[in-house]
Parts: structure tokens; sequence; C-alpha cells
């Protein structure tokens, strides 16, 4: 992974960094840093590109990228499949080599559709003096435009600037790759992208994507589709859009509690057996690729036992507990797991008056309290329901498997770091994004991707932080298997027609509601965020299901929602985490309680423009 910087500059007029957005992009990449500058004379034109890399596979390969024949590479992004790259090779320079054999966009085009796994990227192609520049199907890597007075920004990472900039950043549409002619941009002061658009199945892709770019080009350029009609190849298959032809065929049970024994009994079904077991070969393999894509290095002395490679962000839920369960097939057994487990300082509850003529009543006493030394039980302002779900999820872990070191990381975080972090770093890394849901989200996982906190071992609390330059994430599970309670509403008022709409929705949005976000805010830390549940693999096995398998919404909470995913939880040995409701992060981690309570998520945040 690492941050990519690219200016086109329509005139030789000079042109220059943003200190703040520079830092940002440093942060992304801690490992090395260069510049390159391209210059054409007829046309007139400055192409400045920059990146800084996070050594992530095979060996360094600094960027930008440039071959023999003057064409420039800016990559951030992972192969996870489609292209062979070998253990010893770095993507980057794979990606170089294929590219600089394409003369023709279908060649490129066809390069890119073959990919697997997530990448931004911008390419000079110096033959015909073209720019290419795009997200990956999902968008699963942040990629910013702006254009301001003839100068076209495209950023990782942009900076959040006080008082009404009418040139505002925007992130680039995933929905498909752009190009830009630069022998014409400069005859009329604008820019002109040419659009090649994923192709999605049963779908007018031109219409999908111009309708999707609408409102998001920048002001002074001009998108246009690509004339020879050129698409990409979609890397999923389509969503299976099957309606049951009666309520029979969706799979009704006589117990109505959320628990363990309902798993059991639909488990019987040899069905269900060969369903979920299919997505556990194919999701365990997602984590695979994942979790050993690291560094190469030639190991002169024995590896640091200490230093896990791998984190997970960790609610002891359970999209993060298969995530776990699955990254202990594949992690070295001698290197450890850190659980990264965050927490939003709850407000002590007052004393009640009463309390000492009715010592019987302990009406605020905590579910999960604590005691310290030979005193009392204390209200520990860190109980969130996370910490306490997520402790549950560490004894079913270590009940799993008790010779792997699993890193509990509690990072417990007060309102005054908070606030200085959010004003400091958050609000630029969240950026464009804005809303209450946003802040909320982005705060959350940027303090647990951070990592520091403290383990407990041998009943001592020692302060930690965790070395994972790997965060894997659990997004996707609930946009493809029904986990929101939106999707419960939808399918109330709509049935299963509604709900697959809902469904395709998701993931639709997903790249511009979270994906952008998320690979921003974690990779702040010099640390790559990777996503098993939105593997190719994984969406295409989950699309070609019809829903009803995927979730059964006529069963209780906890049970009916992600019902494929609860039964896999059930086969992998998981307990009572595979019966737990959705409870989402902002909740969880307690962070909404901290602000104002009458807020939407959907409202603009004003915390997000006091940076």
């Amino acid at each position: 992974m690492c941050g990519i910087f690219c200016q086109l500059s329509l005139s030789s007029t000079h042109f220059g960094w943003d200190k703040t957005v520079y830092e940002h992009l440093k942060r992304r990449g801690p490992d090395s840093s260069q510049d390159l500058t391209v210059t054409g004379r007829n046309p007139c034109y400055r192409c400045l590109f920059s990146a800084h890399i996070l050594h992530m596979r095979g060996l360094l390969t600094p960027q930008p990228l440039q071959d023999n024949t003057g064409n420039v590479l800016l990559w951030n992004g992972e192969i996870f499949g489609g292209l062979p790259v070998m253990p010893v090779e770095n993507d980057t320079a794979v990606v170089s080599q294929w590219l600089s054999t394409c003369g023709s966009p279908s060649e490129i085009l066809s390069v890119l559709s073959s990919m697997r796994g997530p990448w931004g990227f911008v390419y000079y192609q110096k033959a015909g003096d073209y720019l290419w520049f795009g997200r990956d199907f999902f968008g699963r890597r942040s990629l910013l435009w702006k254009f301001d007075a003839e100068v076209l920004t495209l950023t990782s990472v942009a900076a959040h600037a006080s008082g009404g900039d009418q040139f505002t950043w925007q992130e680039v549409p995933a929905v498909g790759v752009y190009r830009i002619d630069l022998k014409a941009v400069t005859e009329a002061g604008t820019v002109t992208f040419e659009v090649y658009p994923w192709a999605y199945a049963g779908k007018d892709a031109i219409f999908t994507c111009m309708e999707a770019i609408l409102g998001f080009v920048p002001s002074g350029c001009t998108a246009v589709m690509n004339q020879s009609g050129l698409v990409l190849s979609s890397p999923v298959c389509p969503l299976n859009m099957s309606i049951p032809k009666a309520l029979n065929e969706t799979e009704s049970h006589p117990n109505p509690h959320s628990s363990v024994k309902d798993l059991e009994q639909l488990l019987a079904s040899q069905e269900k057996n060969d369903e979920v077991n299919y997505l556990i070969d194919v999701l365990s393999e997602a984590v695979r690729r994942r979790v050993q894509s690291l560094p190469f290095e030639v190991q002169d002395s024995a590896p640091n036992n200490d230093h896990a490679s791998v984190g997970i962000l960790f609610s002891g839920g359970i999209d993060s507990m298969i995530l776990a369960v699955l990254a202990d097939r594949h992690v070295p057994a001698h290197e450890p797991i850190d659980l990264l487990n965050v927490a939003f300082k709850l407000q002590e509850p007052k004393k009640q008056k009463e309390s000492a003529k009715n010592p019987k009543k302990h009406k605020n006493k905590p579910t999960d309290s604590k005691t310290v030394g030979a005193g009392s039980p204390t209200f520990s302002p860190f109980d969130v329901p996370d910490r306490i779900t997520g402790k549950a999820g560490l004894k079913e872990l270590k009940h799993l498997n008790p010779e792997r070191r699993w890193n509990f990381v509690e990072i417990n975080v007060t309102q005054e770091e908070l606030q200085k972090m959010r004003q400091g770093r958050i609000c630029h890394l969240v950026h464009p994004l804005d809303t209450v849901l946003d802040d909320s989200i982005g705060c959350a996982v940027w303090f647990a991707a951070r990592g520091t906190g403290f383990v407990m071992e041998d009943n001592d609390r020692r302060p930690f932080t965790s070395s994972a330059k790997v965060i894997l994430t659990g997004i996707g599970a609930d946009e493809q298997l029904a986990g929101y309670s939106r999707h419960r509403v939808r399918f109330k008022m709509s049935g299963h027609e509604g709900l697959i709409g809902e469904l395709a929705m998701e993931l639709g949005r997903i790249s511009s509601r979270n994906l952008g976000r998320d690979d921003r805010v974690i990779g702040d830390h010099g640390k790559e965020a990777r996503f098993p549940y939105l593997d190719e693999d994984v969406v295409s096995y989950l699309n070609s299901l019809p829903v009803w398998v995927k979730a059964d919404l006529l069963l209780p909470r906890g049970v009916g929602e992600k019902l494929l995913l609860r039964l896999t939880a059930k086969q992998l040995g998981l307990g009572q985490s595979a019966v737990l409701p959705k409870r989402a992060m902002q909740f969880g981690s307690r962070i909404a309680k901290m602000e104002e309570s009458h807020e939407k998520a959907s409202d603009k945040c004003t915390r997000l423009l006091t940076g």
C-alpha cells in the first residue's frame, strides 16, 4: 500500500504541495518517498507524480515507477489473483511490466479486468500522451480528485480546508477507469475524462456509469463515455435475483429464540452443510491471501515472536470472530494475532443518596464490574458493549486454540483525546465525507487501527502498541447477508424482491459510503486495510446464492440475519458469538454516547468542520 499523488498542470505555471496533504501521504507510506515530474512541450503540460510506500509485498519497489520507455505508474493496491505474482516479487513491478506491453485501450482494460484485489492507480502512457486512473470494482482503495485553476489533482488522501473553498475534493467514483488525452487538455483550458465503465450484468453499463458519475465530476471538467464502447469485465458474477415461489421454500423453524441450538438444527440439513462448507473454503482462502501476502525478507536471525503481522478490528461479533478463526489457520503458529478492541469512556453513573438506606438496590451497577484490590466492585468506564463481547469472544478463541498467543488489545479513548485527534488528524482523513456517521466510524476505526492500549498478561496490565501492518476488517458481511436493521424493514415492507434490491444497492454504494474512508483512516498509521468479505471469489459465491439461503428474516434477530454466516460460525466451532445480534460500531464502542444524542447519522457533522 502507499499514498499516491498526481498533479496535472495545463500550463507551465508553478504548482506545488499542500503541506498537510504531503504529511498525510507520507504517514501512509513511511518506507520510501519519491517524486517525478514529466513535462509535455507541445502542448504544454506538467505532471508531478509522488508516491510514499508502505512495504507490503516482495522486495521494496520505490515509486513512481518509470519503465524504459517512459511510462510512469503510481500503484496503491494488492494483487491477490488474476496476474501471477511470486512471493519474491512486488506487485507494483508486475503491474508495470504488464501495462508496458499494452498499446491500445482494450489491452489496458484487459490487464485491469484480470486483476483480483484492491487497487487505485495513476498511469502515464507516454505513447500517445495519455493519463489513466481509477479504482477497483468495489473501490477498496481511496482516490480523490479536484480541479482548481487549471490544475487537476489526484490523491489517496486530501486535507479539509476551513472556510468555503469552492474547489472541493470528491471521491473518484469507482464505476470504471478514466483516461485523459493530454494532447487536448490545453486547447480549451478544461479537462475531459474518457470513461471506461465496469460491465454490470443485466444493466446498461454506460447508463449506470454516467448516472453514478453525475455530480462527482470536478467543476471545470467533463466526463464522456469512450467512443469505442469499451468496458471492463466485472470481476464478480451477477446477483441472484430469484424469488421463492412460496414461503415454505424459506425454511421455517419452530424455535423462536436466538440460540446455538437453532443453528445446530439447520446444520442437520445436508444442503445447508454443503453451502456452509463451500463458504468456509472460499472465505478461508480469502483470509489466507491477505495474511500471507507480506514483505519478503531474508531472515538473518530467529523470528521475533513478540510482534504480530496481522491485526483484526475486533468486537467479538460474528464477522470479526470468523476472521480470527480463519486467520488462526494461516498465520504461523509462533506469531501472535492482535485483536484490536476500542472503547470510548463512559460517564460514571451518579451515586444515589438512598444507597446507604437501601443497600440492596444497585440500579446503576454495571453488568461487568471489576474489583480493585480487596475493595468493593467499582464502575469501569470502558466496559462498553464491544469490550464485554470482545472478552467473551477471546475466551472462545482461546478454547479453540489455547496455543495461539491472542493479544487482546484494550484501546481506551477519553473525550479529550478524541477531540484532539479528530481536530488534528481524523477530520482530514474522513474528508470529503462529512456526516455524523462518518465521524463516529472514522474516529472509532482510527483509534482501533492505531492499536495503542494495553494487554493483560498473568493478571498484569501492561502498555501495548500493535505492530501489525495488515488490518483485517469485517466490512462487507452485513451488506451481502442482510445484517442491518434496515434490511428487516425492507423485507417486511417489500418481501424478498425488496430485500434483493436493498442488497444490490448496498454493495453498489459501499465504495462511496465506507471503503474510501476506511482506507484513508487505517492507512494513516502506516497500516493496510484488507477486506476478506469483499474478496471477488467470496462475493461471487454469495451473489450466486438465492437470498433466502443467505438470510431468513422470518427468524428472530441473532439468527435470521446473516444466517449463512452464523451457520458457518457454528461449523467452525464458535458458540454464543454465533448468535449475537448486529451492533453497529458507533454504538458498541459507545462513541455515539460521547456526542449530541439528538443527532441523526445522516446529519452533517459540525465537529468535522472545526479542524
